[in-house]
């Protein structure tokens, strides 16, 4: 008669689990994007007492702001370009658009294009990173 062992079910906890480098940086950017959505909406809706300052112009500090959070949606979304690229493109009018419910804050055409402009920047340089390091075929 044969005797049959149960298989051990129990979690080793001596072993660690390696993720790939590629894994660890998409979720790294996927974050910081949603991080940095998250910090646009605050900045631009907030009552403009608690709005930081820093030592660029406003127009400089806008475009900048969409062009970092542009790229990092780019880059951490490679496979859905073309919504990144119209979601935040129209996402920067829209947040701008948000300042009618701010009784400190104002919306102007203005600092909606010039954050399109920042958006769009963003887009096109995230594509060149995402065109630079895709897979090669042989």
């Amino acid at each position: 008669m044969k005797c049959i062992t149960e298989p051990n079910n129990r979690l080793d906890t001596n072993t660690t689990i390696s993720y790939p480098s590629h894994m660890v940086l998409d979720r790294l950017l996927k974050i910081a994007a949603w991080l940095s959505l998250a910090a646009i909406l605050f900045v631009t809706v907030s009552p403009i007492g608690i709005r930081p300052h820093d030592v660029m112009s406003v127009r400089y500090d806008r475009a900048l702001a969409f062009t970092a959070m542009a790229l990092l949606f780019v880059l951490a979304y490679p496979r859905h370009f073309w919504a990144c690229a119209i979601l935040v493109i129209l996402g920067a009018a829209t947040i701008e658009l948000l300042q009618y419910f701010s009784p400190t804050r104002h919306a102007r055409l203005e600092d909606a294009s010039v954050k399109a402009v920042g958006a769009t920047i963003g887009v096109a340089l995230g594509f060149a990173a995402n065109w630079i390091r895709r897979p090669r075929s042989s």
